[in-house]
């Protein structure tokens, strides 16, 4: 598959050859969230990725980030750490009704999806964790960690296109790998949502079988890194006007 040769350039037209199927009755966007996690360690920058077991109805066998809709509990979850000023404020750009807690609610709904999927804990270590030892968030206070956003960066957001049996309006996050502050066994096997989790340079993320949208975050996110990583880098958004694929910098 063709794919553009940075952000932008000829991005609409490469999405529009990709994604044609619309026949599905239309039905709204639900909010979701992804994680990126980014390992920096060595000259060459990688990013976590998990392989769909095969039965699944929803992206059958193919390479995603960790990531889901927004729920109840996201709204509730206790935040010891908020987010970073700029990230909150982009966040609300271009949202209906926008809030604070509803900012916060994606950051905390990435971090959540990515320990559920992965057995991957962000945040850090704190004695007496507030954190509820129940629900989403027991693994959460058994481990002691409690919700730091700040270590969150906003990367992208992604409506998915009318007519696709399922939408999402998602906002991508990435994290750095020292973000981590406690790995959960055995959520990953040949019987769980994820069936594998691998490790992958960049530049070759995106040449394994994934969703157009991921493969579009992986370009975004390899020229956001060489532009410095920094919060107050636009944050490129992806919808569709009338029949038309754009992609705007909020």
């Amino acid at each position: 598959m063709s794919k553009p040769q940075h952000p932008g350039e000829g991005l609409a037209e490469w999405l529009t050859r990709v994604e044609r199927d619309q026949t599905h009755p239309n039905v709204r966007p639900r909010d979701a969230a992804t994680l990126i996690l980014l390992d920096h360690s060595t000259n060459v920058s990688k990013v976590l990725l998990g392989r769909r077991h095969h039965s699944h109805k929803f992206l059958p066998g193919k390479f995603v980030f960790p990531g889901g809709r927004v729920e109840a509990a996201d709204r509730a979850a206790p935040v010891a750490v908020a987010l970073h000023p700029a990230v909150e404020k982009r966040l609300m750009l271009r949202m209906q009704r926008p809030s604070a807690a509803r900012a916060r609610a994606f950051a905390v709904a990435a971090i959540r999806e990515a320990c559920e999927e992965t057995g991957v804990i962000l945040g850090c270590k704190a004695t007496g964790s507030s954190m509820p030892n129940d629900g989403p968030w027991q693994a959460f206070a058994e481990a002691g960690v409690v919700l730091d956003l700040s270590q969150l960066h906003f990367v992208a957001r992604a409506i998915t296109p009318p007519r696709r049996p399922r939408r999402f309006d998602t906002r991508f996050f990435v994290a750095d790998n020292n973000a981590i502050a406690h790995r959960v066994d055995g959520i990953v096997g040949a019987d769980t949502e994820l069936v594998e989790l691998i490790w992958m340079p960049l530049a070759e993320a995106r040449e394994l079988d994934m969703p157009t949208i991921t493969k579009v975050a992986l370009i975004e996110l390899e020229a956001r890194v060489a532009a410095g990583f920094g919060h107050d880098l636009p944050v490129p958004f992806f919808r569709t006007e009338h029949g038309r694929f754009v992609r705007e910098l909020l």
